[in-house]
């Protein structure tokens, strides 16, 4: 069925937000009353009123009178905790939903003490340049009512040369990220010295954010920034702030190496939201297709716009985002909004275009904004009447985040999540109970990491000689120095102290969110030549090869040239009516197994370290709207390899000859098709994003003669993110979920929301999977 939320084709008069999310909400209503509604819940959050209490009397008066000047007589409850713990010296992290005032949780006990203390320093960390900037605009209009020459800057890689020296010196409060911190602050502590013998405050912005890789590179960097502020006689007190998650305290203990306090009693008050889970309609039931989430996106938002209704709109990576702008600026075209009216936002961008966005964005000058998780964090951007989610972003955690980005004005507010036919969103749009009932997830790293660990003792090296019985963390790192004078021939062993004898600079190879730390220029040669964007490493690779179609701002440009050494692609606007997406072949290797258990059938399951091979090897081009494929190109770009960990099932001839009905390629299809019903339940069980686990069916006897396959899930990221061991102690859990995922889903011979398509899988091969698990359950696991 075709759902229309009820609103009035464009004669456009505005709406008062709150009626526009009534209509829309009576529209959802009146739908779910029919059997074939693609609504399958709608969730009620009811207003909440602000629990308050006063100011604690250890904050200092102007602080207190500068407060009021901002109507602000009384703390939220956090905000009076998370204060009190603050002042009186320990760590805290604060755990609250999104808009509930955490800022003030951080900046009040800052303030307090620079008033007190002009020569004190605060350091502020954020995951992104965009929130960073955005903090610093709350905080300098604090600050400047003070009266008291507080100074706050950014440091980041925005920030010009001429100003660097002054706000080294001279600035009370720095703001940066991890990548600043890591490559171009601890690296140069010289400049930086009374900055660090008096830092007093060290500030963690979004600690959920950082899990995983990217988590584990952050305690690295934390602990070559301790270990400076000791060589400088300081010992900064640490203030984290959240969105929830599982396990705050742990994280925040696991990443700082400290002991803390935690705050998670919200006292903010919040509005009325509505959150809508919506399911595109099935339009072929015998191969289980459904209408395009993406098409289903787009109608939802423009109905929303077509009634001023501000709408964020969020999709799941850079080419969904691309493609969504180009189709809401198409139907825009019809309305009586400009062009600019409809915006993208994500990371590619110039820093210039994102901060005219959040401008216009937050002055209403903006009717909708496509954006990535780039717009998931706190980064200020006005009252939201609705938010709609392409696709589930993969966490409870994540979607709760960007639900948030409506109603931050405490207004009356929707979101609506539209699932994709990925078997994850299926899962979950068709059970909200299990949505709504779980709490969201934990966030996990490995600081101890051995590929991590050793590239922040060569940073630390580099920054510090480092002295005999010295520990990094809390490992005696005495063999590692070994190593690396030895091995690697970087350190040197002089009087009681190893010594960075390299010319290389360490932190300039060590990236803390891909697996290298090239990014690619591209260049637009259509007239002057000139820099349109900036992409990451392994982005680049499938997405600026040559006669690719690069999407930015909803242009389209065709790569002209891939110049993989210079790290430059060199792009000419086109009007063209496809995109483009990479094939990628991928291969994995077994390196060694830590541990193994055996199966029914002879079969066995293991988890271990593997290397991954991969390389681009083609591309298809993709019609817009009708999403056909209307071609393809070969390529050959440079293979890459990563080393991570695995858990992997391993299939002898034995298992094999138990299906002698089924041909080599019908057994092939049957594990991968049981491979993506056990990828969807690894992302549950672990509940992490399901694209940090990644799927190959590799030959594991090619030598023999004799086929023996292996099926891999493995961490898509360098080095392991710490999922292999806990899928291979679940292993039950996971092949039973598999197996009840396949059961349930009512298509006749397989489809995308459970084992695959048909195309990928063969027509049996839904059947087949479901033999091959009933298999491998045949007994206790």
């Amino acid at each position: 069925m075709n759902l229309s939320l009820g609103f009035d084709e464009p004669g456009l008069t505005a709406l008062q937000p709150a009626r526009g999310i009534e209509k829309a909400l009576a529209s959802f209503r009146h739908s779910m009353e029919d059997d074939s509604s693609p609504i399958r819940a709608i969730r009620h959050e009811p207003a909440k009123t602000g629990i308050y209490e006063s100011v604690p009397e250890t904050v200092h008066e102007d602080l207190r009178s500068a407060l009021r000047k901002r109507s602000i007589e009384r703390l939220y409850s956090h905000q009076a905790d998370a204060a009190r713990h603050a002042l009186s010296g320990s760590n805290v992290v604060v755990v609250t939903p999104t808009a509930s005032g955490k800022t003030l949780c951080y900046n009040l006990p800052v303030l307090n003490t620079l008033l007190s203390d002009t020569s004190a320093r605060a350091m502020y960390l954020f995951p992104t340049k965009a929130l960073a900037e955005d903090q610093r605009h709350e905080l300098q209009g604090l600050a400047a009512q003070l009266e008291s020459g507080i100074a706050c800057h950014t440091y980041d890689g925005d920030t010009p040369q001429d100003a660097r020296r002054s706000i080294r010196e001279r600035a009370n409060v720095v703001l940066t990220n991890p990548d600043m911190l890591h490559a171009g602050i601890l690296p140069h502590h010289t400049k930086w010295a009374k900055c660090f013998e008096n830092l007093r405050y060290f500030i963690i912005d979004e600690l959920h954010y950082y899990r995983g890789v990217y988590g584990s590179h952050l305690a690295n960097v934390l602990r070559r920034l301790k270990r400076l502020c000791e060589f400088y006689g300081s010992k900064p007190q640490f203030i984290c702030s959240s969105a929830t998650i599982g396990n705050p305290k742990e994280l925040a203990e696991a990443v700082t190496g400290e002991r803390f306090e935690l705050v998670d009693n919200n006292g903010a008050p919040a509005g009325e939201k509505y959150f809508v889970f919506y399911n595109p309609p099935v339009v072929n039931r015998e191969l289980g297709i459904r209408r395009s989430y993406l098409h289903e996106t787009r109608r939802i938002a423009l109905d929303f716009i077509r009634q001023r209704q501000q709408t964020l709109v969020f999709a799941n990576n850079r080419l969904a985002t691309e493609v969504l702008l180009t189709y809401l600026k198409d139907a825009c075209a019809q309305l009586p909004f400009s062009h600019e009216a409809i915006r993208g936002y994500r990371g590619g961008y110039l820093p210039k275009e994102r901060r005219e966005v959040e401008k216009k964005l937050r002055d209403g000058d903006i009717r909708a904004v496509v954006a990535t998780n780039a717009l998931e964090l706190g980064v200020d951007i006005g009252s939201l009447d609705a938010v709609v989610l392409a696709g589930y972003p993969g966490t409870i955690a994540s979607t709760w985040q960007r639900a948030g980005r409506a109603g931050r004005r405490q207004a009356a507010s929707m979101a609506v999540l539209v699932a994709s036919s990925a078997p994850l969103d299926q899962y979950i749009v068709e059970h909200p109970e299990y949505f709504f009932g779980q709490n969201p997830e934990h966030a996990y790293i490995n600081a101890d990491n051995l590929e991590i660990l050793l590239s922040h003792l060569k940073c630390a090296a580099f920054e510090l000689p480092i002295r005999d019985g010295e520990r990094f963390g809390p490992h005696d790192i005495a063999n590692l120095c070994h190593f690396l004078s030895e091995d690697l021939k970087l350190l040197h062993h002089s009087g009681d102290a190893w010594h960075w004898v390299s010319d290389s600079y360490p932190a300039d190879a060590v990236s803390l969110r891909s697996v290298s730390s090239d990014n690619f220029v591209v260049v637009d040669i259509t007239g002057d030549h000139k820099i349109v964007a900036e992409v990451d490493f392994p982005t680049a690779l499938t997405t600026l090869h040559e006669k690719a179609i690069y999407l930015h701002d909803s242009r389209q440009y065709q790569v002209d040239k891939f110049d993989y050494d210079g790290r430059k692609a060199f792009v000419r606007q086109v009007d063209s009516d496809y995109f483009t997406d990479a094939i990628v072949y991928t291969q994995v290797k077994e390196i060694a197994s830590f541990e193994a258990a055996d199966l029914p059938c002879a079969a066995s399951a293991l988890h271990g370290e593997v290397r991954v091979k991969s390389q681009v090897v083609g591309f298809k081009k993709i019609k817009f709207y009708t999403l056909e494929n209307v071609g393809a190109g070969q390529l050959s770009l440079p293979e890459q390899e990563m080393h991570t960990t695995a858990f992997w099932l391993h299939f002898p001839a034995e298992f094999i000859k138990t299906f002698p009905e089924l041909s080599s390629a019908e057994v092939q299809n049957s594990l991968v098709a049981a491979g993506n019903l056990m990828k969807t339940i690894a992302a549950l069980l672990l509940m992490c994003d399901a694209r940090d686990i990644s799927l190959s069916l590799t030959d594991a006897a090619q030598t023999t003669g004799t086929w023996e396959p292996d099926l891999f899930l493995y961490d898509n990221y360098p080095g392991g993110i710490g999922h292999s061991q806990p899928l291979f102690t679940l292993r039950g859990r996971l092949l039973t979920g598999a197996l009840d995922l396949v059961r349930s889903c009512p298509c006749n011979a397989g489809c995308p929301s459970c084992v695959g398509p048909l195309g990928e899988v063969g027509e049996s091969g839904k059947e087949n999977a479901r033999m091959m698990l009933e298999a491998l359950l045949a007994g206790n696991i």
